[in-house]
């Protein structure tokens, strides 16, 4: 083809209507009248100038009253050429039609009553004819119409960017739609299992799910049924819902995600609502798999004793939720995922199989699992070679996932306040000392004498630890204010799983040495200890109340592990068993106090020496502590 015949394209794009135009042209119907009505302004007089320089030399034409409020004065053509009306005649801009002057009335009557008596001597012939006449101006018709277009102007901008002219997801017509984010098979998470570290058997739990999913036949066809729901139960930073993207990563199946709160409004209804629509998405793009983070917002148990603290909307959510649940057959190929920490105080018609067939635990990790916990959030860490991650997961019992990766990001702050190149072991244990104990006050000035308490205070602590069997090694000793602390003893903690009463009455000998060291040295006590006395108290109290481990009360226990007993106003034992409960802890405590006591007693001179090397150096490690203190030993002290 020739490129004659070719017809050029044309590059103009056609004419939209955009909104915008309409606004600008209300904006130029507002703003021009009162920009350009200064240069078409009538100008104003006052009575006095008005009746002698004009109506009594017989100028005045006519006069015409504008809505009761104002006078429109013109002037005789003839009269015009006269040197007092030169300002009009220089005018250009002036209109011919347009009245000369204006004058502000108070009222018709008032005006017309000045008339008569401004003309009561002019003849017939002279006097002026007064007109009346109502006008609407755009200015005023504006001055009621713009507020109307401005509100609604705002809401067609609200609409528009909560959904599109309120028919998008965000819309707030869709108050009932489900606010469920949808990570389907073409967007896929980027966590794996391979980044959840230290949850294997709730991994193979998971994968489980996952693989019903992808292959249902295999199970099916022996006649077993795909669970409806698995609820996550554990301590919070355990897992739950890194556990739950990575279901989202490694299942080819769209992933409905939502937190337990956005179902509940102030609305009523609209919590069932959105139940309903998650649901029917969840079932129109089966197979699929719904998660449901803290559940326990709308799960929590329903009863008499929560009618006062009661919410309806709540409960006809869960009710709805419960119905769902019920709602679909075993394999449609929905599976609802759920977390919580709080799984004491969720509904039993939550929990019964049906709805959630499964309950996977996550506890704290082990050392082992911390271990691994460590190398996934190490990885893009630039550590040094000095770095020692099973010492670093002995270190930290009783650190969750999110406590140990908190704990790596810290460590490479430090670092890189200092200006390191690596991140060092060092760096590591001031992470870990700042999450334990908090932040370091060095800054923080006290006096001599409390300095001094302080450090035999953490002396005893030290001295009378070193001696027990059963209290984990001694690490560290510092009398470096830290967080709310003016010192802190650390130690390298066992992990067990039961503990003896021998290991009880141990540890609370050692929290005791603190305060047992400022008797025996000052022949004084402070307000030093209270941590160390509402730690032992309460381990007392656990001992005699709850393991049943002093011989005068017996194997009683009166643990409460559904924490029914929390909502009532009395205790669970009799007086007179809650007297005895309460003579035999402070027995207990007493007896422990005075053998903290007497530990320091046989080794005083010990406790003087490492007091001392502590308002020297403010810190003592294990290699000062084996120089004064020995090696530990092996079998306690008889005392």
């Amino acid at each position: 083809m020739s490129q004659e015949n070719k017809k050029p394209s044309s590059s103009k794009r056609p004419i939209r209507f955009n909104p915008f135009w309409l606004y600008a042209i209300l904006l130029v119907f507002i703003f021009v009248p009162s920009l350009f009505g200064s240069f078409f302004s009538t100008p104003d007089i006052s009575w006095l100038s008005f009746k002698t320089t004009m109506l009594d030399t017989h100028d005045v034409e006519k006069i015409v009253i504008i809505n009761k409020e104002t006078a429109e004065i013109y002037i005789k053509t003839d009269r015009l050429a006269d040197s007092k009306y030169e300002q009009i005649n220089k005018s250009k801009l002036r209109i011919s039609s347009a009245p000369h002057y204006s004058l502000r009335i108070g009222s018709p009557e008032s005006f017309e009553h000045k008339m008569e008596l401004a003309q009561e001597h002019f003849k017939e012939d002279e006097l002026v004819e007064v007109f009346y006449e109502n006008r609407t101006s755009i200015v005023n018709l504006l001055s009621w119409v713009f507020p109307i277009l401005l509100l609604l102007f705002f809401w067609m901008m609200l609409f528009k960017r909560t959904g599109k002219g309120g028919v998008g997801p965000g819309s707030i017509l869709n108050f009932g739609k489900s606010t469920a984010k949808l990570a389907s098979r073409d967007v896929k998470s980027k966590v794996t299992f391979k980044d959840v570290a230290g949850l294997e058997e709730a991994k193979i739990e998971i994968m489980e799910i996952v693989d019903f999913l992808k292959h249902p036949e295999t199970y099916t066809k022996l006649g077993a049924k795909i669970p409806k729901g698995v609820m996550l139960v554990g301590p919070p930073g355990t897992g739950k819902t890194l556990l739950a993207r990575a279901v989202a990563g490694e299942a080819q199946v769209p992933f409905f995600s939502l937190s337990g709160s956005e179902f509940v409004e102030m609305f009523v209804g609209v919590g069932a609502s959105r139940v309903r629509d998650l649901f029917k998405q969840a079932k129109e793009k089966a197979p699929s798999i719904i998660f449901i983070d803290e559940i326990d917002a709308i799960g929590r148990a329903r009863g008499k004793v929560n009618a006062v603290h009661s919410n309806d909307e709540r409960e006809n959510t869960l009710n709805q939720l419960l119905t769902e649940l019920d709602g679909f057959g075993t394999n449609t190929g929905v599976i609802v995922l759920s977390a919580t920490n709080r799984a004491d105080i969720l509904d039993k018609a939550l929990l019964r199989p049906g709805r959630f067939d499964r309950h996977i635990y996550l506890e704290l990790p082990t050392k082992q699992e911390r271990e691994a916990i460590f190398k996934v959030h190490l990885k893009p860490v630039i550590k040094g070679n000095d770095v020692d991650v099973p010492l670093l997961a002995s270190l930290t019992p009783g650190f969750s996932g999110a406590d140990i990766a908190n704990m790596c990001n810290e460590a490479a702050l430090i670092a890189a306040r200092k200006a390191r190149k690596h991140v060092t072991q060092d760096n590591f244990m001031q992470a870990r000392d700042r999450i334990v104990g908090g932040l370091e006050r060095k800054g923080k000035l006290i006096s001599p004498k409390e300095k001094k308490i302080v450090a035999y205070h953490e002396a005893g602590h030290a001295v009378v630890s070193w001696y027990l069997d059963n209290v984990e090694s001694l690490v560290k000793v510092s009398i470096i204010p830290r967080g709310k602390s003016l010192g802190a003893a650390w130690y390298l903690p066992e992990e067990h799983q039961i503990i003896t009463k021998p290991q009880f009455t141990d540890r609370i000998c050692a929290a005791l040495g603190g305060r047992a060291a400022e008797e025996v040295v000052f022949d004084e006590i402070s307000s030093g200890a209270l941590d160390d006395l509402e730690k032992v108290t309460k381990q007392a109290y656990s001992m005699v109340a709850y393991y049943g481990l002093d011989k005068e009360i017996g194997p009683l226990s009166f643990y409460d592990s559904t924490g029914e007993n929390e909502r009532l106003l009395g205790k669970p034992y009799s007086e007179y068993l809650g007297k005895r409960i309460d003579e035999e802890v402070i027995e207990l405590i007493t007896s422990e106090y005075e053998r903290a006591k007497t530990l320091l007693g046989i080794y005083r001179s010990q406790l003087e020496e490492l007091a001392q090397l502590l308002l020297k150096q403010e810190v003592a490690d294990e290699k000062d502590l084996e120089r004064i203190l020995g090696k530990r030993p092996n079998n306690t002290v008889p005392v």
